[in-house]
């Protein structure tokens, strides 16, 4: 990780979060990495009820989500699988 612009924390400290409650079991949420090819590096499962928050660093640009889920970011709130 690097030093952020304010010399304090690394940047991935500084980045975005989602938070992942699922609606139904077996929700998944795939991190998918930066660079030339994008790739899968990361998975994990959610029962219903359980609640994941993830968070987008040098290595996760982008994430996935397979089921019913309901998403929150500081963007707005939507639901998946419906």
């Amino acid at each position: 990780m690097s030093e952020s612009k304010n010399g304090g924390a690394p940047d991935a400290v500084e980045s975005d979060y989602i938070v992942v409650k699922a609606k139904e079991n077996g929700v998944q949420v795939i991190g998918l990495t930066r660079g030339l090819d994008t790739r899968f590096h990361h998975t994990e499962k959610l029962d219903k009820g359980e609640v994941l928050i993830a968070q987008f660093t040098d290595h996760t640009s982008a994430m996935k989500i397979r089921g019913k889920a309901e998403i929150m970011t500081k963007h707005g709130q939507l639901e998946s699988g419906i």
